[in-house]
């Protein structure tokens, strides 16, 4: 539903997210009614104290105002609990319950004032329950005024002037005055948001980038925030339907560009491996997260202990905790490093082999280690754990590679300090016949990918392994050319590897297309979401007014859909157009890098808590990421502890973790 619109301005709240809100503070109102009731009928409306005069006319004026409000909020909760999302017809009264309720408050306010002058003043000589219960009355009455406040703020919207009367010329005027005034506000959120990162020249482009790249998306739709939610309630159980009748997708037999008859279980050991060294460069954040027990006592010997003897340490006395979790992970020794670069509050940590730098936006952690086993030369790239990890992430400007702004920006300051700084050639000074491992989680992994295609052409033998890379990455040539050296890993329906702004279209698209066909209640279907997503069950059935419509009108835009289009946006297709987010795209399409290695579980979607998890592991086209899947594993599936328990189960040799299929089938590439 569009923003509701009272006070001559759109809000970012619909007509039909009154509901919840509105039985909430009914409920309030209903027992403090009756709270009141009691209290006054206990005395009978004679009160033997100071001030009883006031007392009695606070009372009875409380009962009339609290049974206004209630009739009011009944009211509200009815009506904004008809029609449907794009059906606001049975609503259009709805602004004047709202001038009716906000009409209320100022009684209230004045009851409000009145109860704490009489608690202050006259309450001398009272019972002091009665006292108790006026002063809950009064701090009550604060307190919602306060929330309702707050939620004012909350929902008001800096650019909510009306759109629709405009003419077209004053519309192209005023959409060019809104843009601007979209990305201040957006610019303005983030600093607030950010107010504990420097406020310096790199971190406001990083500002003024993800500001217009937000502003950008937001900016042709007249949706609200519980209108995007519930879209994603429906999307989440279409999704699941169309899986239960799906029939089992074909086995792509062998890597794209890799010969037929790989080895995938030798692939994925070295994935696994690798991806010891991608999770490692977290450090103790992780690393105490995946080792709750032990891992503090692990580390609290290589915290606190003194290790002058081996290096020359400036501005401290001990290495940090984040280097010892990455020994106590990889498994290697101190002599293995060649470089570090790990973010270490308060202290610079330097030697002849490693050492810590606080890092400005940008500049990522990484390190370079001597892999002995693997007998190579690997760089780590960490991935997404700070705020300014954040800003590097969404920093979306597309550069000659072409890659994302943020990311290639971070992968050229590595590649920098690799070659100008000659970390490369101490390493491989050392270890000359070693081969060049590259690696990284999410953020690391789009940097690591990056910087394989940078290194290239030095190292020809360079491999890298991405774990969860960034969807919106690569041009489709350099996505190409890097499947002779990259390999990309995904598990399941992880949400970052299909993040790109084509992708981000296609769902708006879908969320538009779903909210205006379904013909049910806002807050039925948002009850019904969280009870699928809390308890499963079957998928909603959810009837639409495409029901209804011939077959020859399915071809054509929906009325519905094109209402909550504020204006035609150059990136927005209609229902008529192919689903494909490629498909006439208006952005540049980007994909992920290399050759594509997913994992996926095997079984029901649901399980127990406590159930052994079977994991199916195949190469995958990078076209099967052009569609964000809605799921509560989306994020879930990203994170580097579930993607390394995934890979070790599928290597380890447990007969569980390998799929029955491919034991059966012998042709199939695929465990």
């Amino acid at each position: 539903m569009p923003g509701m619109v009272v006070f001559g301005r759109r809000w970012g709240i619909a007509s039909d997210d009154l509901v919840f809100p509105g039985a909430f503070e009914l409920f309030v109102r209903v027992l403090w009614w009756i709270g009141t009731m009691i209290l006054y009928t206990y005395h009978k409306g004679h009160f033997d104290c100071n001030g009883r005069g006031v007392l009695h006319t606070y009372l009875v004026g409380l009962l009339v105002v609290l049974g206004l409000i209630i009739l009011s909020l009944c009211a509200i909760v009815y009506v904004s609990a008809q029609g449907s999302i794009t059906n606001s017809g049975p609503r259009r009264s709805m602004p004047a319950l709202v001038y009716l309720r906000a009409l209320l408050y100022i009684p209230e306010l004045v009851w409000a004032c009145l109860g704490a002058v009489w608690v202050s003043d006259d309450s001398k000589g009272c019972d002091p329950a009665t006292v108790g219960a006026v002063i809950s009355a009064v701090v009550a009455s604060w307190i919602i005024l306060l929330f309702t406040a707050l939620g004012v703020i909350f929902v008001f919207d800096p650019l909510g002037n009306p759109l629709r009367d405009l003419q077209s010329s004053e519309g192209s005027q005023f959409f060019s005055t809104a843009r601007s005034m979209a990305v201040k506000v957006w610019e303005n959120r983030l600093r607030l948001l950010c107010c504990c990162l420097p406020q310096d020249e790199s971190h406001r482009a990083a500002f003024s980038s993800i500001a217009q790249l937000f502003s950008r998306f937001f900016s042709d739709t007249d949706l609200v925030p519980s209108d995007i939610a519930a879209g994603l309630a429906l999307l989440h159980q279409e999704h699941d339907k169309m899986e239960l009748s799906r029939d089992p997708q074909a086995v792509v037999t062998h890597s794209p560009s890799s010969p037929i008859g790989e080895d995938l279980e030798t692939e994925l050991e070295k994935t696994a491996h690798c991806m010891q060294f991608a999770a490692a460069a977290y450090g103790w954040p992780l690393y105490i997260y995946s080792n709750l027990f032990t891992g503090p006592c692990k580390l609290c010997g290589d915290c606190c202990r003194s290790r002058a003897a081996e290096y020359d340490i400036v501005g401290g006395d001990h290495l940090g905790c984040h280097f010892s979790s990455i020994l106590q992970s990889t498994g290697l020794q101190y002599r293995d490093f060649i470089y570090c670069q790990l973010p270490q509050p308060g202290e610079l940590l330097i030697s002849s082999t490693c050492f810590y730098l606080i890092l400005p936006i940008y500049e990522i952690p990484f390190y370079v280690a001597l892999d002995h086993k693997r007998e190579a030369v690997l760089v780590a790239v960490r991935g997404t754990l700070s705020l300014k990890d954040v800003l590097t992430d969404l920093s979306a400007e597309c550069e000659n590679l072409p890659i994302e702004g943020g990311i290639c920006q971070a992968a050229s300051y590595i590649y920098k300090k690799l070659v100008n700084d000659g970390i490369l050639n101490q390493a491989f000074s050392v270890a000359p016949e070693y081969k060049l491992v590259v690696t990284g989680h999410s953020l690391g992994a789009g940097t690591a990918a990056v910087l394989a295609v940078m290194l290239r052409n030095s190292f020809p033998a360079l491999q890298c392994y991405a774990f969860s890379p960034p969807g919106g990455l690569l041009s489709k040539a350099l996505a190409d050319y890097s499947k002779d050296f990259v390999v990309s890993v995904v598990l399941g329906k992880d949400l970052v590897p299909r993040l790109s702004i084509p992708n981000m279209e296609d769902l708006k698209r879908r969320i538009l297309k779903i909210v205006s066909n379904c013909n049910k209640p806002k807050y039925r279907i948002l009850l019904q979401g969280l009870w699928y997503e809390l308890f499963g069950g079957d998928p909603d059935d959810c009837p639409t007014e495409m029901d209804n419509r011939r077959e020859e009108e399915l071809n054509q835009p929906l009325l519905g859909e094109e209402s909550l289009m504020i204006r035609r946006s150059s990136s927005y297709q209609s229902l008529g157009s192919d689903g494909s987010p490629a498909h006439k795209a208006a952005h540049l399409p980007l994909f992920l890098p290399g050759r594509v290695l997913h994992i996926t579980e095997e079984g029901p979607s649901r399980r127990s808590c406590f159930s052994q998890v079977r994991y199916r592991a195949e190469w995958s086209s990078e076209m099967s990421f052009r569609s964000i899947v809605i799921s509560p594993r989306m994020l879930s599936d990203h994170m580097p502890d579930i993607v390394l328990r995934a890979l070790n189960s599928l290597t380890s040799e447990k007969p569980y973790s390998l799929c029955p299929s491919s034991l059966d089938n012998s042709q199939h590439n695929t465990i």
